[in-house]
This record gives C-alpha cells, structure tokens and sequence, in this order.
C-alpha cells in the first residue's frame, strides 16, 4: 500500500511539474515580449496583474467582499493610469493613502490585513512601472530582476529535489531546503555573470545586486507562505496550472522589484530608476 501511495505522489509531482513547465512556456515569453515593448503594455499587464494579486490576498484572508474589491480596483486602476499619464509623484503619494484609507473601510475583522494587501499591490505596481520607465536601460534592468527571480525559482527547486537535506523553514514552508536556497542564490550570480559578459554593467556590481535579489526573492516567497500558512490556505488561487495563482507565482518578483526600484531610485531618481540600477 504504501509503495502505491508513494508511486502516485510521485506521478502527481511529475504531472505538476510538466504543468509548471507549459505554462512558463507561455507565460515567459509573453511577460518579455511585453516588457520589451514596455509603455502602456507593460502598465496594462501590471495592472492587472496587480488587481489580481490584490484579490488572491483578500481571498487568503477571508474578506474578499465587493465593496473592499471594487474600490480596490479602482485604486489600482488609477495607478496603472498615472503611471500612463507620468503624473507628479505627489498624485501617486495621494493615491496609495486614498487606497490605504478606502481598504481601512471597507474592511471588516481584518483591517490591518486588507490594508496590507492593497499596499502589498501598489507596491508592486509603482515598482514594476518605474524600473521599466527608463527609456534606455528600463528594459534591461527589467529582464534582470526577472531572470534573477526566475533563475532563483528554478535552481532552487531542482537543486533541492536533487540534493535534498535539511529543511530551510519548515513551519512555514516544509518542501524548502538549505540546498534549494544555496542552488537558487548561485543560478542568481550566473544572471549577473552573463550581463557583465555582454557590458551591461560592472561584473562586482551586478553580482552583489543579484544577491541581493535572489535572497530577497527567496524570503517574498518564505513571505507569501507564512500568510497562507496563517490563514490555512495552500493555494492562493488555482489559475495558473502547476504554479497556483498569481501570488504563488509572483511573490518572489514582487519583493525583487520593489528592492530593485528602491536602489534605482536611490542611485537614478523618478526617471532613471532602470539607469540607476544598471549603471554603477
């Protein structure tokens, strides 16, 4: 029986992972493709992306009622539309405090926790948008951050299926191990090391930046489980196949970004967030 058991795990698994495989198939290319040609492409997918996300979490918590929806949308569709329209910083400041007063609301047991959910999009709208607003290097920076989060996603599961070993956190994550992490964090320095190869930045530089992602990524995804944990959910939603929904395939670009916009801001200022963080 339990020979049986094991064998069926591991035919689900095996299932699942070639579903992970086909839908990044699609899904990636698509995310390049309209990152490349960046404008009000990219604010459109990230804007509703980010609608989708802000509703996965209200899901997770519990309060996923109309009126805390809809007047959440309709924060984060107005970001999506200054964002197109470049207006001042100070709309957007105005913004995200609108759409923390109107969750604040509209919010029932867990004010607190829908909140942060609607700050935890915003997040990652303002973040996705900026790094990619940089007319000449908005693109390239993008596709770092990308392929370091997606590098990191993959050499960390196949390093810890192979390797296996001790548990990373297993109260909050139990697949997750010490190997995965490690596997994840040097397929991370490769990503630098291949952009450093074609002069896209300086090598020391871009190494440290994409240690820094790759763990920051790491711990969003540690992040987005300890919340689902919380709330005894396994998935935030289903529709992505073999990856859950946009939480679950998100939650490690999000934290990335938001870091990356943050040092591109510090170093480039509003308009050259992507030079700011490529150029050292």
């Amino acid at each position: 029986m339990t020979g049986s058991n094991t064998a069926s795990t591991g035919g689900q698994e095996g299932r699942n992972l070639l579903l992970r495989i086909a839908a990044s198939l699609v899904l990636a290319p698509m995310a390049v493709a309209v990152a490349y040609f960046g404008g009000w492409l990219w604010t459109g997918l990230v804007t509703v992306a980010t609608i989708g996300l802000y509703v996965e979490w209200l899901t997770v918590i519990g309060e996923r009622r109309l009126p805390l929806v809809l007047s959440g949308v309709v924060v984060l569709l107005a970001m999506g539309w200054a964002e197109i329209e470049r207006f001042h910083v100070t709309d957007v400041s105005a913004l995200v405090v609108l759409g923390a007063a109107v969750a604040a609301i509209f919010s029932r047991d867990r004010r607190n926790w829908a909140v942060a959910g609607l700050g935890y999009a915003l997040a990652a709208s303002i973040a996705s948008s900026a790094v990619r607003r940089d007319p000449a290097l908005g693109f390239a920076a993008l596709m770092f951050v990308l392929l370091v989060v997606w590098v990191t996603d993959i050499g960390g599961y196949f390093a810890g299926r192979l390797i296996g070993g001790p548990k990373l956190w297993p109260r909050v994550s139990p697949k997750k191990t010490w190997a995965g992490s490690v596997g994840g964090f040097a397929a991370s320095l490769g990503v630098a090391a291949g952009f450093a190869a074609y002069d896209l930045g300086k090598t020391i530089w871009l190494l440290l930046l994409a240690a820094a992602l790759s763990i920051v990524s790491q711990l969003g995804d540690l992040f987005e489980s300890a919340v689902k944990r919380k709330f005894g959910v396994k998935d935030s939603s289903h529709l992505i196949p073999g990856h859950g929904g946009l939480m679950d395939r998100l939650d490690g670009f999000v934290a990335a970004i938001v870091l990356a916009a943050i040092f591109g801001f510090l170093r480039g200022g509003v308009d050259g967030v992507g030079r700011g963080l490529m150029v050292w």
